[in-house]
């Protein structure tokens, strides 16, 4: 890639970034404004860490607001004489509509369930429809890198347990979020991640797919840690934001884990695909984990995740919440820098180790907490 292109891509992505901001700083002032004169709010239980009138209705603005952000920019760059943009999503475009009309989906029944509640059976029967929709699209394991001693297998294979990754995901960010900037934080660094990544493998529709979404959560982010409740200026991303995040999301980890160029810039792009994602995707096995060990259903809520030891260890809520992205963080950082010289699976061993660590002194918090108390 010529460095004019890099420069024209590198436009493209800076302008559907700014777009998706500012689209969505505009929009989710007014999701709030009709959520507090329709009296459409969080419902309040032993669960939730909130007080107040909070609505959860911050996703929708995120699927109206990505898809404006790329059609703008699209349109921009047909007004103004540039091919490039509009060529570069036609090689994708059977994934980017598969990919669309899942994320449509979920968006809508993530909106029932924020307004009148649907059973978790009916969510992953959804769930498993979008997964069957992006392999329809392409977007399937079709080599897992090394992981597990394997590199290529058989599409009888490599279809179901594509589906079993994506449900995996999507719930994997709707169960981290629970306290205010978690999940919009966590999906946000690995947005960055895999933007940038795209970007450098020259796969530009994927890189725009991510900056859009990136852009969308910046506003919100802002809206749900530091908005005021009084003001009535506090908002949720609710099941419409973390499903719709979480699909996203396993496009682009799919797609990246199983790039066709298996080294960017000495660094493994399979690693690169999952260390973001180690948070919620840990959480989520030991929280299922613990569940069955104790006789209960793994689907049946409760406060047994990350965020939730956390705050029982004494933190407070946006402490808690800088404390876990920061481990995200140091845990990608620490893949990326070893991924040149270590192995997948032993990276993974590592990643499982620091985990492990990380909830021990976590538990060793609780504890304290606990003989204070008494």
């Amino acid at each position: 890639m010529t460095e004019v292109d890099m420069t024209y891509w590198l436009v493209n992505c800076l302008v559907v970034l700014a777009l998706s901001v500012l689209l969505s700083g505009v929009l989710i002032p007014q999701i709030l404004l009709i959520a507090y004169r329709r009296n459409l709010f969080d419902e309040v239980d032993e669960r939730k860490i909130h007080k107040g009138l909070i609505p959860r209705l911050g996703g929708i603005a995120f699927e109206p607001v990505i898809l404006l952000s790329i059609a703008l920019t699209a349109v921009g760059n047909i007004v103004l004489g540039y091919g490039g943009f509009t060529s570069e999503l036609a090689v994708d475009a059977m994934l980017l509509m598969c990919g669309f009309c899942a994320v449509q989906m979920l968006y809508l029944i993530g909106i029932a369930d924020d307004l009148i509640g649907i059973k978790y059976r009916a969510k992953f029967v959804v769930q498993i429809i979008c997964a069957a929709l992006l392999i329809a699209g392409g977007c399937w394991f079709t080599t897992l890198g090394g992981a597990a001693g394997i590199d290529y297998w058989s599409p009888w294979i490599g279809y179901p347990f594509t589906c079993v990754v994506i449900v995996f995901l999507i719930n994997a960010i709707n169960l981290i979020d629970g306290i205010d900037g978690l999940a919009s934080g966590l999906s946000s660094i690995a947005l960055i991640v895999y933007g940038v990544a795209f970007f450098m493998l020259g796969d530009m529709a994927f890189a725009i797919v991510a900056f859009a979404t990136l852009g969308v959560l910046m506003p919100f982010f802002y809206f749900n840690v530091f908005g005021d409740v009084n003001r009535h200026k506090k908002i949720f991303m609710g099941d419409t934001g973390s499903l719709t995040i979480g699909l996203i999301l396993s496009i682009l980890g799919i797609k990246l884990y199983t790039h066709p160029a298996n080294e960017l810039l000495d660094i493994n792009t399979s690693v690169v695909a999952f260390s973001p994602l180690i948070v919620p995707c840990f959480d989520v096995v030991r929280v299922y984990i613990m569940r069955i060990r104790q006789h209960r259903s793994p689907f049946l809520p409760d406060k047994s995740h990350i965020h939730h030891k956390f705050l029982a260890a004494g933190m407070k809520p946006r402490t808690a919440m800088v404390s876990i992205i920061s481990i995200s963080l140091a845990l990608s950082i620490i893949n990326l820098v070893v991924s040149p010289w270590l192995n997948i699976n032993l990276i993974v061993v590592i990643d499982v180790l620091l985990w492990i660590v990380v909830n021990h002194f976590v538990n060793l918090g609780i504890r304290r907490q606990e003989a204070s108390a008494q």
